[in-house]
């Protein structure tokens, strides 16, 4: 017979993917995805090219949406039915037929994690990509340093996501390290998943700056905001805005240390500023300057929305600048948590190589409906 452990893990992953499926509704979708067909059948569907695209590409989703789940449930089932079959053989538990089954479960539960995580990407904003962008605080040459391990640590964790990464600006630090960096990620839900990463990053270890090698404590912020589509929106007068132009600090080749091709957009009435250097051409700078300042003007509206409504329901406390929600220590003992869900692990060197998911993952679930954050250990 199977390994009990086994047959256990097909009964929690019924459990879960019958919850998925009423999460989702997937009986009202397949309803709408009939009613789409039928509207996409009609006579003159193309007469209104533009409604004609927003219908496809909303029956497109709902059909992706609606598809996973139902071929994950066919998977279970068929999963289900292997374990009767090897247990009506006799099938030695420690049989490597039996090990092939039970890592074929392993397997399972894992693109169930994965479809669960999915699901709770739901903003307007979610599959868009993103503009994640580094701060360093108060500390001088320790918060830069930080700042640089950051940009290395998110660099690593989106390419393990397979997201293509664009570093748009980088202001070195004065003596080590950068001051600010700006990357833009590209790829699906690279927004829904980055934007777990906003708020105070804090860093406490032994200073490889300091002589006497005394602890310090060091603090950078994390700002992430969603590339907006062309139409969305959000207008910016220019008479609101204060171009400047100057040389790249960063890597380029002599055309980028030659020209003042790098470009720097400051909105006036809210000082927001954005900036690009990483195009070769002082045009192509200024576009991508512009579309990272009207995703940040639509940030700073929404994140007004929601403090708005805070005052009524008071449940989130204060979003913005200034939350701490991490705390990565490297001495005197070694942990990394995250303060708003309680996952934490031992094994800093895994999540400055870029293993995020974890902490990513927790905080998706700790905000979606089906699921209340509780302090989870990880186990390295």
């Amino acid at each position: 017979m199977i390994a009990p452990e086994s047959r256990s893990h097909i009964e929690e992953i019924k459990k879960r993917a019958g919850q998925l499926w009423r999460f989702l509704d997937v009986d009202r979708k397949r309803h709408e995805i009939d009613a789409l067909d039928a509207q996409m059948a009609l006579e003159g569907f193309w007469d209104n090219p533009n409604k004609a695209r927003d219908l496809i590409a909303k029956a497109n989703q709902l059909k992706k949406t609606v598809g996973a789940i139902v071929d994950f449930t066919k998977k279970t089932e068929e999963t289900e039915l292997m374990a009767d079959l090897l247990d009506d053989e006799g099938v030695d538990q420690h049989s490597d037929e039996a090990k092939e089954f039970a890592d074929s479960v392993v397997a399972l539960r894992k693109e169930l994690d994965d479809l669960e995580i999915a699901s709770f990407l739901r903003g307007d904003h979610d599959s868009c990509n993103a503009f994640l962008t580094i701060h360093a605080g108060a500390g001088g040459t320790e918060s830069c340093d930080w700042a640089d391990m950051l940009l290395r640590m998110y660099t690593r964790w989106a390419e393990r996501r397979g997201f293509e990464v664009e570093v748009q600006e980088v202001l070195p630090g004065d003596e080590a390290g950068i001051t600010s960096a700006t990357m833009l990620l590209k790829g699906e839900n690279a927004f829904g998943f980055a934007k777990a990463e906003r708020g105070v990053h804090r860093l406490v270890r032994i200073s490889p700056f300091d002589s006497n090698k005394r602890r310090h404590t060091s603090f950078c912020a994390i700002d992430v905001v969603a590339e907006l589509e062309d139409d969305a929106d959000i207008e910016i007068d220019e008479n609101e805005i204060h171009v400047e132009t100057f040389r790249s600090s960063g890597k380029g080749g002599q055309h980028t240390q030659k020209n003042d091709t790098a470009v720097r957009i400051t909105h006036l009435p809210t000082r927001l500023v954005a900036a690009c250097q990483n195009e070769r051409s002082q045009a192509k700078n200024k576009a991508s300057a512009m579309k990272m300042l009207k995703a940040r003007l639509y940030e700073k509206r929404e994140d007004e929305k929601r403090s708005e409504q805070e005052k009524y329901y008071g449940e989130m406390g204060e979003i913005g600048w200034g939350n701490q929600i991490r705390s990565y220590v490297f001495q005197p003992y070694q942990m990394v948590k995250d303060l708003r869900t309680g996952v934490e692990t031992g094994n800093i060197q895994s999540v400055m190589d870029g293993e995020l998911d974890r902490f990513v993952h927790g905080w998706l679930r700790a905000g979606s409906p089906r699921h209340r954050s509780k302090d989870i250990k990880v186990d390295d």
